[in-house]
């Protein structure tokens, strides 16, 4: 990364906001957070859910953020109007290009199948040296710790060709996880 060059995360979570109100709170108070430390977000461009509350949070906090939404998911996901940017693909394979290449590295919030599949694309181009951006977990009331004990489990069966500690960090607040960009 450019030392000049302000830093850009990409984080990756659910247009739905879940049933646990940390999901929620978690999300706004990161985008807030992120914006206090001067930290550009690039994200799935939704206004609904935890990724609205990731946008309201940066915006209010006087961040620059930038959403990328493919076409189909405009009316789905909900754009949100308020954005520094927004970028309308033609595809989800676009999108996620776009987010990967523009981006620092990656955080990793509640979600569903769309955040896990990202979650799994990155993980994945990680370990075939496609980039070699690291990858935050904010595990937001727990919400992540079956799956990383899952991806243990992978490493100790013999499937991953790394220790998973060395290809995801996890953290419990969004405040650790914010510390932890500084290192």
């Amino acid at each position: 990364m450019n030392p000049d060059k302000k830093k850009t995360v990409a984080v990756f979570c659910g247009s739905k906001q879940g049933n646990d109100p940390v999901f929620v709170s978690h999300a706004r108070a990161l985008g807030r957070l992120l914006a206090e430390n001067g930290i550009a977000i690039i994200y799935g461009g939704g206004g609904k859910g935890i990724m609205g509350a990731l946008a309201d949070g940066h915006l209010e906090a006087g961040g620059s953020i930038t959403g990328i939404i493919p076409k189909m998911l405009v009316d789905f996901e909900h754009q949100h109007n308020g954005l520094t940017e927004l970028v309308v693909t033609e595809d989800m394979h676009t999108r996620k290009k776009i987010m990967y290449q523009r981006c620092d590295l990656a955080i990793i919030l509640p979600g569903g199948f769309g955040t896990l599949d990202e979650l799994f694309e990155m993980l994945t181009w990680n370990q075939l040296s496609i980039h070699d951006k690291r990858i935050l977990v904010l595990n937001s009331g727990g919400f992540y710790t079956h799956l990383m004990a899952h991806m243990r489990h992978l490493e100790e069966t013999g499937f991953l060709y790394d220790r998973i500690a060395e290809r995801v960090k996890m953290f419990d607040t969004p405040d650790a996880l914010v510390h932890a960009l500084a290192d």
